[in-house]
């Protein structure tokens, strides 16, 4: 029997929960954006709290790996890693855009009636700007890899001129007045969530897929540029 701990932070939501042989048995999760630093920590010793009360031991960390919010992927891979360390287990790092169309199997408005269907979970990248990937509706197993598309009337024509592309995700909404193909559903709440990573990190451990947890970074996608304050505050 293996206990694991899912850990999501790419998004606006920071979640937690606990995975017994691919099963969540516990979950924690709050919407308040920004707030990943204050929230994972607390979550986390309820997590472990609960695995302690009921005298399981816990054997692995899985982890949303991205692309999403660069600093909450930091704060997600870096809590991830110092929990791996401290008790000696293993890190598994599952893709965030590959999770949110994993997770599309339980949400109900999903309902394709051809097996050529994609789905194509998005993440808000701002403005027009989404990070998007293509999977397939049957087999959920990835059709396009991941990249950044920046939305216009243009975008997926190839694929919606002749198949069903269900849409998720924080970056779909911007997408609704822009696609107009009857091919283009979209589904609503589909962010990613701790609570269905856990049957993708229950075949990551069985399969022996592990990552190093030294060296271990999170998927970006794109490389992070800070800017330069237009107004000084001192």
């Amino acid at each position: 029997m293996a206990n694991i701990v899912c850990i999501e932070t790419s998004g606006a939501e920071c979640s937690v929960a606990v995975a017994t042989d691919g099963q969540c048995v516990w979950q924690k999760k709050s919407d308040i954006p920004q707030n990943h630093a204050c929230l994972l920590s607390p979550f986390l010793d309820e997590a472990l709290d609960f695995l302690r009360k009921a005298n399981q031991k816990l054997d692995a960390v899985a982890v949303s790996s991205g692309p999403g919010s660069y600093t909450g992927l930091r704060i997600g891979v870096s809590t991830a890693k110092g929990l791996c360390l401290a008790l000696n287990i293993p890190l598994l790092a599952i893709p965030t855009l590959q999770l949110m169309a994993h997770q599309a199997k339980s949400n109900p408005a999903f309902t394709p009636t051809t097996s050529d269907a994609l789905l194509c979970p998005m993440i808000d990248a701002r403005r027009m700007e989404v990070y998007t990937a293509l999977y397939s509706s049957v087999t959920f197993q990835i059709v396009k890899e991941p990249w950044a598309e920046v939305v216009t009337e243009t975008s997926f024509q190839d694929y919606l001129s002749e198949r069903d592309i269900y849409f998720l995700g924080s970056g779909a909404a911007k997408c609704r007045s822009v696609f107009t193909s009857p091919h283009a559903f979209f589904l609503d709440d589909d962010n990613a969530h701790a609570v269905a990573m856990a049957e993708l990190a229950q075949q990551l451990y069985d399969g022996g897929k592990t990552v190093d947890v030294a060296y271990f970074e999170p998927f970006y996608l794109k490389d992070f540029y800070a800017t330069t304050p237009k107004h000084k505050v001192i």
